[in-house]
């Protein structure tokens, strides 16, 4: 696996200057949710860094990246390519920089869309994403705040937040977000009635 400095010298080199500020501020951010919920501080920093590693490059490039590495794209994927970054990110990530890590690479690949059962660090980057001090949105604010007590709900939040935003802007929502939602409402259930 790369080093900091050598993933930090790609990231610096592939992404425009805003986004590479971005992603050192999530991993930041993630950094402190994994201290916070006794996660690998490691894999938090490394994953926070690599996520957006692939935001940088064209529709048709993250489209071929897809389906020379046998991805068959569903048609939200296909119509809205951008959505596949992470996807694209978690390739360039193993095949590049030579990451290994299973919820390293799951993190990055899911940040955009979430999915069922995420595992701790899924959802600490998931969340990252969209804290981090450099974001300036509504809605962010209190999910800050959720994130460094309950990270569910937290990621629950972040989620309708992002389903009423690309429902607003008449854009395609992506089946796993509805999924990741149905997931942790469903625990969130399950456990209260244990």
């Amino acid at each position: 696996m790369w080093n900091e400095k050598e993933i930090l010298d790609y990231i610096k080199k592939n992404l425009k200057e805003s986004r590479f500020k971005h992603s050192v501020s999530v991993s930041k951010t993630a950094i402190e949710l994994a201290t916070i919920y006794g996660q690998n501080i490691e894999k938090a920093r490394i994953a926070g860094l690599v996520h957006d590693c692939a935001k940088n490059l064209a529709d048709e490039q993250l489209i071929k990246m897809a389906t020379d590495h046998n991805i068959e794209l569903d048609e939200v994927s296909r119509q809205s390519p951008q959505i596949i970054h992470g996807l694209v990110g978690s390739i360039i990530a193993r095949d590049v920089m030579e990451i290994h890590d299973k919820d390293i690479l799951n993190s990055i690949k899911y940040h955009t869309t979430g999915r069922r059962d995420m595992s701790i660090l899924e959802k600490i980057i998931f969340i990252s994403d969209y804290i981090e001090p450099l974001r300036t949105f509504n809605g962010k604010d209190e999910v800050r705040r959720l994130s460094k007590v309950n990270l569910d709900v937290a990621v629950i939040l972040c989620l309708e937040n992002t389903i009423k935003y690309v429902i607003s802007q008449k854009r395609l929502l992506h089946i796993d977000t509805i999924y990741a939602r149905n997931y942790l409402l469903s625990e969130k259930s399950r456990r209260k009635d244990e």
